[in-house]
């Protein structure tokens, strides 16, 4: 693991403080980004899904509150392009988690719902993902997680100044 002044020094002798410090931050939240999705993924496994399997499940509990989601709704919520929602989709319902139904209303949409299964496949997944952020976050003291809480709100809050 490389300290904040060898990476420093490996930035180049032209740069201020300001953008070299930034540039650890940011090559950390990479590293931390990396160890996160390796420690999901693992926690995961053993239920047969992947973390992007994860990621629709819950979001069609949540859209599925007020009524279930079409596709092009869930492709818009996870911003990623509707052929990777079909993708997804596919994988679920072939576990049984999630089914495509025809909307009541207009018979040309279709519909995700969660199943039994989906629904089973969700709490056992709260576990999993719960076991996750204990190791993720053991090192950390309780005062310390709270600090992170507020550092990582401030920066997922923060307006997109370039429209990402």
């Amino acid at each position: 693991m490389s300290t904040a002044s060898e990476t420093d020094s490996s930035q180049g002798a032209g740069t201020d403080g300001a953008d070299t410090t930034d540039g650890v931050l940011a090559e950390q939240l990479l590293r931390l980004t990396r160890r996160l999705h390796r420690i999901q993924k693992r926690h995961l496994e053993p239920l047969g899904i992947t973390p992007a399997q994860s990621r629709l499940l819950r979001t069609v509990a949540h859209l599925s509150a007020v009524r279930p989601p079409r596709m092009a709704d869930l492709a818009a919520r996870l911003e990623v392009v509707p052929r990777a929602v079909t993708t997804l989709v596919d994988g679920l319902e072939s576990a049984d988690c999630v089914r495509r139904v025809p909307d009541p209303e207009n018979r040309r949409v279709i519909r995700i719902e969660l199943t039994d299964t989906g629904r089973a496949t969700l709490r056992r997944l709260r576990n999993a993902r719960t076991g996750a952020a204990e190791e993720i976050l053991a090192p950390l003291t309780a005062d310390q997680r709270e600090v992170l809480g507020g550092l990582l709100n401030a920066l997922a809050d923060a307006p997109a100044e370039h429209g990402c």
